[in-house]
């Protein structure tokens, strides 16, 4: 699936970031708490709904599998995945960076 201009979601945006190096489900679970000092925590639905989704997507890709176990999977995002993060990343900084010129009218 291309990539287009719609906004990733929160979740989405962690799991690419997650899974610039390989990860299992519980891996990306930990690092995306981590990164957001807990403000996001993905339940495992969410994640393997989302994992799965990414995957269709081309976005990431199974690095290796336990083939004995489903759960032991480790996903890596591919250089679509990485496309689309970093569309995503520049639209976010304009957001930011637009955001901003509220803070330079209200300091005058």
């Amino acid at each position: 699936m291309p990539v287009t201009d719609a906004p990733l979601t929160e979740a989405f945006y962690y799991i690419l970031l997650a899974l610039r190096k390989p990860k299992h489900g519980y891996g990306v679970i930990q690092e995306v708490e981590e990164l957001t000092n807990g403000r996001v925590q993905l339940g495992a639905g969410t994640l393997y709904g989302a994992l799965q989704s990414l995957e269709k997507r081309g976005w990431i890709e199974i690095y290796s599998a336990d083939e004995s176990s489903r759960k032991k999977k480790e996903y890596i995002i591919t250089s679509l995945g990485e496309k689309a993060f970093h569309k995503e990343l520049e639209r976010l900084k304009e957001l930011v960076g637009n955001g901003r010129l509220m803070e330079e009218d209200k300091n005058g």
